[in-house]
């Protein structure tokens, strides 16, 4: 962040005449907190529906999937008192401003255009760019609410442990084995002071706490492992003739009773399976490479619980959103541990077979994948992957050694009769451009929406516009006016 020792930082500067505008309006008002329906948008909309009632408010949180106008005319119609909208919103404050008069608010780290940062005297947006914070790996939305939510009331700084899983929801952890940087590592810290997160280095398989060993190492969806990922059988075998003992007194053993000895045994059958799977041993270094890194333990929640690590909890928030169960992932991070927690879990398993479906589908159906060049991959995932889903498959995309080096667009039809778009760049990929500006400005140019970060964005074309968008994709990549800088 900016600023000196004598100066506030700017960001500091306008977080207090923020925080003054939600007290001003908080106490008994009906306020609606709009947001996404990923992991970073239920624990924002969570962290603030919190924060919010502790205030007095009547407060509710709605999850979409994305912002349009058609959702801004809702909110219009609804006349609450205020809207608090977060990890969504950027470039539409003009017609926010037109539907809603003063009667909202956002908080996100997306990338927006210059001239909504500089247009907006009556600081009505609080976004990380703004500030000199990169949003795309320094902070998330999840992060952002928790810094107003600490800013309100002091009290609050018991939400740090959500913000942290937004953290490693929407993938922050990009610092030296998978650490935090900037406010995330802020942010951390006063969890770990608070006593509600601990911190090592592990393998980061999934379920590292309650799930056998196998199923750990098969339901690791990233990296994606091609041959291993959500094939139990074949993580047994490939486990067991490495010599793991697999059961402790007619137990399944999980990951986390696991000695440091063993667990580079597996880290080295995981290596030669994917040298000899891909031809590649550059691919099975980096594979495993993202699989050490820190590890973020929920201290409060139980040892058996699928919320104690949190990269299995922001899967479970994802999962919510994405089969349209969002409330049952906000319910979770407000508290609820009971038929709400049973639920999630639930929805998990349901989650976690579409998608393996999706992906099982689409390396079967090689019609789907357009591989041009070897830089650019297309994925079409018409008739296969809900509008909802894409984000989560394009991800899990991206961690193919298949697809490695490229970057991704991958494409469904929308109910609306668009096609959506999510774009990635894919592991060992080395491109600068700018997906987010990309994203925004081509789709922008057809009647389209759209934007994100530098390496994950997403958009709304319509249907007549989907040859042109391509084209001007394929154009753009390439152009130096797009990189990463922009």
């Amino acid at each position: 962040m900016e600023g000196t020792s004598t100066e506030k930082p700017k960001f500091q500067q306008a977080l207090e005449p923020f925080c003054e505008k939600i007290r001003s309006v908080a106490d008994g008002s009906d306020i609606s907190v709009i947001t996404h329906l990923d992991a970073d948008g239920i624990t924002a909309g969570s962290i603030m529906g919190v924060a919010l009632k502790r205030l007095g408010a009547r407060c509710s949180v709605r999850t979409v999937s994305d912002m349009n106008e058609s959702v801004i005319e809702r909110m219009k119609a609804e006349g609450r008192d205020f809207y608090i909208i977060t990890d969504l919103g950027g470039g539409m404050a003009a017609k926010f401003q037109k539907a809603l008069g003063k009667k909202w608010l956002i908080i996100d780290h997306h990338q927006i255009p210059d001239e909504e940062m500089i247009t907006d005297d009556d600081n009505r947006i609080l976004n990380a760019w703004k500030y000199g914070i990169d949003g795309s790996k320094d902070v998330c939305s999840g992060g952002m609410a928790y810094l107003v939510a600490s800013a309100l009331d002091k009290k609050n700084k018991d939400l740090s442990c959500i913000a942290v899983v937004s953290a490693v929801a929407d993938r922050q952890d990009q610092g030296e084995k998978k650490s935090f940087t900037g406010p995330n590592l802020e942010i951390l810290k006063a969890a770990q002071s608070a006593g509600l997160v601990q911190v090592e280095m592990d393998m980061m398989l999934t379920g590292r706490e309650t799930r056998p060993v196998h199923e750990a190492l098969a339901f690791t969806s990233f990296p994606f492992i091609e041959g291993l990922t959500w094939n139990r059988e074949a993580c047994y075998s490939l486990l067991k003739n490495a010599g793991i003992r697999m059961k402790n007194n007619g137990r399944w053993r999980v990951p986390a009773e696991l000695s440091q000895e063993e667990k580079s045994t597996i880290l080295d059958a995981v290596a030669r399976f994917v040298a000899t799977y891909t031809k590649s041993s550059a691919a099975a270094t980096k594979i495993i490479d993202d699989m050490i890194g820190y590890v973020y333990t929920l201290a409060c929640e139980d040892k058996r619980s699928q919320l104690r690590d949190a990269r299995e909890f922001s899967t479970m928030l994802n999962a919510c959103g994405r089969i349209r169960k969002a409330g049952v992932g906000v319910a979770i991070c407000m508290g609820d541990r009971n038929a709400m927690l049973t639920e999630g879990e639930e929805i998990i398993q349901s989650y976690r077979s579409a998608l393996r479906n999706y992906i099982s589908t689409i390396f079967a159906e090689k019609w789907r994948i357009a591989d041009e060049k070897g830089s650019i991959a297309f994925v079409n995932g018409e008739g296969l992957v809900p509008e909802d889903m894409l984000g989560a498959v394009s991800s899990l995309l991206s961690g193919s050694p298949t697809l490695q080096g490229r970057v991704l667009f991958v494409r469904t039809r929308a109910s609306d009769s668009t096609y959506r778009f999510s774009s990635r760049k894919c592991t060992g990929c080395t491109s600068e451009v700018n997906l987010g500006v990309v994203m925004r400005e081509c789709s922008a140019s057809l009647g389209g929406t759209g934007g994100g970060h530098h390496s994950a964005a997403g958009c709304r074309i319509p249907l007549s516009a989907l040859e042109d968008f391509m084209a001007a994709l394929r154009l753009r990549v390439s152009d130096a006016k797009f990189a990463k800088a922009a």
